[in-house]
């Protein structure tokens, strides 16, 4: 609550300094935050032990209250009047997924654009990640740390914790700057660059424009922004790796080799693929790299409208906004990581089925894979599953429903099948009617607050969001 108060200082700024009359909607929520995260700070628990259990209550507790606290500036200022649209939106932010309300964004105030975009920052590396990285970590502090990182496993970068986190938000920061500079290089002002950083580096994919990057015209800022959100979805470690010096381990990445195997495939799949209706192969390339880095990578932002390429280009996206990105970056979906392990899982299974006194074992990142993360990937992948074909399913009902009730409405299974996948996987844009040139205005309030929560579900891996609402969790003992 009090580091939340304390970002809202930005924006509040902002505000200031281009001399917007908005300061009460952001002064508001930052003095409640205070109010209540100060007292609550002063409370000195006799058993601050943290396990498991706990470090998933905090993540998602806190991912919680920082979405029903940020949806409150936008209510006040009247920009997005409805609550419920405006925890949407903000949701949306934090958690980096980019599905928008709106149909006019540029109806925002600066402070309330600013808020908007920031908010993808903040979410990119994780909030408590960057509490981890000011504040004194205790023996406890790693659970915290894994209930937030993507990825199937969370490591440590050096033997102390903190360190860690100061370490990839050093990264991260670094990163971010360096694309702002080039985009300043790109003929955008200040504030521009500055927001599409935010945008790019949390891979979340809103934009300032109801034209989005198009609104430029300008090939080099299209294809910086694709270059920085290929970075952004790299596992850090690999970062980390070079800046050490170890340029032989980083390169050896298992992951990184896979991920841009895929990224050059799909983008030359595509582009054979849309070739016809381009017209120019450099061309059909531009428009397929910047697509297939903006999906894999799960940051949503677009420079054409694919819902009208060939199914096969659209199928092919498809399968990106469910891969993902890489493990330890800021991108969201399944993870490549994941994804390999469950593939090489499988067909140690098969070989154990053809030689059933073999010993079989994989291997991953010239590790040797545990049975525990085995077990514990098939659990995600198998809940995974559930959650988008139930959360598919509840959309299709209530679409049906309000159109039933009101005689208008729609009802096709691939923009719910769609949006659950752009949601779950934080990528924002899906297909049809939730496609990159729509929003998700057209969906009612009760589907709006169940894509929130799985987009909460998405961004914290699933498991935070359901053992906090376990009710074993909440036992003594």
């Amino acid at each position: 609550m009090i580091l939340e108060s304390v970002l809202l200082c930005f924006p509040m700024l902002v505000g200031v300094i281009y001399v917007e009359n908005n300061l009460i909607q952001f002064l508001g929520p930052a003095l409640g935050l205070l109010a209540l995260g100060l007292p609550l700070s002063c409370i000195r628990a006799k058993d601050k032990s943290i396990f498991a259990k706990e470090g998933f209550v905090i993540v998602a507790l806190s991912w919680i209250i920082l979405s029903l606290v940020g949806a409150v500036p936008f209510v006040i200022s009247g920009e997005i009047p409805n609550y419920v649209d405006a925890l949407f939106e903000t949701v949306s932010g934090f958690t980096t997924t980019g599905a928008s309300i709106m149909a006019d964004v540029e109806i925002l105030s600066k402070a309330s654009m600013f808020w908007r975009l920031f908010t993808h920052w903040i979410g990119g590396m994780g909030v408590l990640v960057f509490v981890l990285a000011i504040l004194p970590t205790n023996s406890g502090s790693m659970h915290v740390f894994r209930s937030e990182s993507p990825g199937p496993t969370a490591q440590k970068l050096v033997s102390k914790l903190s360190f860690t986190a100061r370490i990839l938000y050093l990264i991260y920061g670094a990163m971010t700057l360096i694309e702002l500079v080039f985009l300043l290089f790109g003929g955008l002002n200040f504030y521009d660059a500055l927001l599409y950083s935010f945008s790019t580096a949390g891979t979340g994919g809103f934009s300032i424009s109801n034209q989005g990057v198009t609104a430029y015209n300008s090939v080099y800022v299209e294809m910086v922004i694709a270059v920085f959100m290929l970075l952004f979805s790299i596992n850090f470690n690999v970062y980390y790796l070079i800046l050490i010096g170890q340029f032989k381990k980083a390169f050896k990445s298992e992951e990184l080799r896979i991920y841009l195997i895929i990224v050059v495939v799909s983008t030359l799949s595509i582009s054979l693929n849309i070739l016809s209706s381009i017209g120019s192969f450099g061309q059909a390339v531009r428009y397929a790299f910047f697509q297939v880095t903006s999906i894999g990578s799960t940051t949503g932002l677009t420079s054409a409208n694919y819902d009208v390429w060939p199914t096969f280009s659209r199928g092919v996206l498809l399968l990106l906004t469910v891969m993902g990105a890489c493990a330890a970056s800021t991108g969201g979906g399944v993870k490549v990581s994941r994804l390999v392990i469950l593939v090489k899982s499988a067909f140690k299974d098969i070989k154990r089925m053809i030689y059933p006194r073999s010993v079989v074992s994989i291997s991953f990142e010239n590790e040797p894979v545990q049975e525990d993360t085995e077990r514990g990937i098939r659990t995600y992948f198998i809940i995974y599953v559930l959650i988008v074909i139930l959360c598919a399913f509840l959309l299709s009902i209530d679409a049906t429903a309000n159109a039933w009730i009101s005689g208008q409405g729609f009802s096709e299974i691939a923009t719910h099948l769609s949006a659950t996948l752009a949601c779950i996987g934080n990528v924002g844009p899906g297909i049809e009617a939730v496609g990159p040139t729509l929003n998700y205005a057209i969906y009612s309030p009760f589907s709006k607050i169940l894509l929130s929560f799985v987009m909460l579900i998405g961004r914290l891996e699933i498991f935070p969001m359901i053992i906090l609402f376990a009710p074993r969790t909440w036992k003594r003992g």
